[in-house]
């Protein structure tokens, strides 16, 4: 971490808020920014609205363009990874104010989910961290092919279609509750399907350090869903990816695998029992170890990972619907995002 409230003449320095007016009060937001700029010594800030057509990323570029040294966002899920994807390698802190439904970024680094003033106020005289961001290469049904950025999760299978079930009202009057929701939904229908996939690690060689397949061939694998995750803290304590971390340069890839009619319960069991509750103390990770591994989630990591399926599934990233996909690569950015926090503020537990 650096503290980067002196890197320039302030007088020179301009803040950019970045927000979806539907999910956040914007006059009482802007009018905190405003204030907390003034008060800095900075320009006066930009205050840039998301919509419909452009959920973030065309109007991060420009303030970019515009000359900003710092960008706050707020909104949901999707407006951080808008947001994320257009500041990606900028060199630009970004500062993440808690907002909507998920929080999944803000959870993930420890971040205050009730502190909108404690956020902007780090924008100002807080430190930075170099954090890492995930591109994924969608092939879609025809053909051609399109890339995107996530920082916390991307999916193939029935966490997408979860995800394309969940009503939005639902949503708006539940939070992430919702998502129960969409499950019951897309459980009904459920039908495993054939992933054929190829998972990247690094190998130093001779003091060369490259990427290499893990094996000489691809593997096969029949899931309900295969996740490729920058980080894995879901609402409600669930750890979704075990030992998951947003700065250590890895992909974490989960194969969803639930077999018999109770193979869902193992999912739960090994999702919320295993991961969020007995690796948390050391009992418990013995517990696990006497155990052995469940077959009905595979974690496996790398620097980068390709999964591919003769039908076409549907995808998700950052808890956002993306249609569907017969190829989904993914590769990880090490610390090609800069994120704003409160100083002293560590981003993980250790």
């Amino acid at each position: 971490m650096s503290d980067d409230s002196t890197a320039q003449d302030p007088a020179r320095r301009r803040a950019a808020l970045v927000f979806n007016p539907i999910k956040v009060d914007g006059p009482t937001l802007c009018a905190l920014v405003e204030r907390h700029s003034a008060e800095a010594g900075w320009e006066p800030p930009l205050l840039l609205e998301t919509s419909v057509e452009d959920p973030g990323q065309h109007t991060t570029r420009e303030a970019l363009e515009e000359g900003a040294t710092a960008v706050l966002v707020a909104g949901g899920d999707g407006t951080v990874r808008a947001v994320t994807e257009a500041m990606r390698g900028s060199g630009v802190p970004l500062t993440i104010i808690p907002s909507g439904t998920g929080n999944l970024l803000a959870r993930n680094l420890l971040l205050p989910l009730d502190g909108q003033d404690t956020m902007v106020a780090a924008t100002f005289d807080g430190e930075t961290v170099d954090v890492d961001i995930c591109v994924a290469t969608l092939r879609r049904p025809d053909g051609h092919s399109e890339e995107h950025a996530f920082v916390v999760m991307a999916g193939m299978g029935l966490d997408a279609a979860m995800i394309a079930n969940t009503k939005d009202d639902l949503k708006k009057s539940m939070g992430w509750v919702a998502y129960v929701d969409g499950a019951a939904r897309s459980l009904a229908g459920a039908e495993p399907f054939r992933v054929v996939y190829e998972i990247v690690r690094e190998k130093t060689r001779q003091g060369i350090t490259r990427a290499v397949p893990t094996s000489a061939r691809l593997h096969s694998a029949k899931v309900q869903s295969i996740l490729f995750a920058n980080c894995g803290e879901l609402p409600g304590g669930i750890s979704l990816i075990p030992d998951g971390s947003i700065i250590d340069g890895q992909l974490d890839v989960a194969l969803v695998q639930p077999t018999g009619p109770f193979g869902w319960l193992g999912v739960w069991r090994k999702v919320w029992w295993d991961n969020s509750v007995l690796r948390r103390t050391r009992a418990g990770r013995a517990v696990l170890e006497r155990r052995g591994r469940s077959t009905s989630v595979h974690y496996l990591r790398g620097v980068a990972a390709e999964a591919a399926t003769p039908i076409p599934q549907p995808v998700e990233l950052d808890g956002d619907e993306f249609g569907e996909a017969t190829r989904v690569s993914c590769r990880v950015e090490k610390g090609g995002l800069l994120v704003t926090v409160p100083k002293g503020h560590k981003i993980t537990a250790m």
